[in-house]
């Protein structure tokens, strides 16, 4: 990673993307009251952050996942493409486990709540400057409750609903978003609920893993 110095202490340099100025602004006051942390820019939507990012080579990006757009995922996955450097920290108001997949999936190297106490987030943003993970307590329970479902895998199918089982076997047929929806007369973001919902219940980390096991169920006698 591209470090500066201050007075011959190395700084670790934060970018912020969040798409609330005044969020912004406070949390640019937080971290610059932490020691040896330095704010080099701030960002209000995805297409900025990944932009910032490349320009001011942060150490860390303290990324929010609800913005205007392309979505904190979409900036998540572009960034770990294109500036793998520097680390991002997922800062949302989203506490449930499907989301800290996501992120953890996509390379996100800490996720903190935006309810957490002012140094949860200093221990967030060392940790990932130092190549740890770190999750906020509030958010480990329910994370680890759904890897203990995902090692049941296969067997929390039959405990879906109709809709969602209807899903999964046209996943595992090779149907796309677009063709389920029309096949089930329902829309497509309706169809993507049903299937973060499925993925939730059975534990699958990534979209990968969600069409393996749909692929054995679909071939099953």
């Amino acid at each position: 990673m591209v470090g500066a110095q201050a007075e011959g202490v190395a700084l670790l340099r934060v970018l912020i993307c969040d798409d609330h100025t005044l969020v912004r602004a406070g949390l640019r006051r937080l971290l610059e009251s932490f020691a040896d942390i330095e704010v080099v820019a701030e960002a209000s939507n995805a297409d900025e952050a990944v932009l910032r990012t490349r320009e001011s080579l942060p150490h860390i990006v303290l990324l929010d996942l609800s913005m205007p757009g392309r979505s904190g995922f979409d900036a998540l996955a572009e960034l770990r493409a294109t500036c793998p450097e520097s680390a991002v920290v997922i800062m949302s108001m989203h506490d449930d486990a499907l989301h800290v997949r996501e992120a953890l999936a996509r390379g996100a190297m800490g996720f903190v709540v935006k309810e957490a106490a002012p140094a949860e987030l200093e221990i967030a943003l060392r940790a990932a400057a130092a190549g740890r993970t770190y999750l906020s307590p509030h958010v480990q329970a329910p994370q680890l409750q759904a890897l203990r479902n995902g090692a049941r895998g296969e067997g929390n199918v039959d405990a879906l609903p109709r809709r969602q089982r209807e899903i999964l076997d046209a996943i595992g047929a090779g149907r796309t978003t677009k063709q389920i929806a029309g096949d089930l007369g329902i829309s497509v973001k309706t169809v993507e609920t049903h299937r973060a919902r499925i993925m939730e219940a059975l534990g699958c980390r990534n979209a990968g893993e969600l069409l393996r096991i749909a692929m054995r169920l679909h071939d099953r006698p």
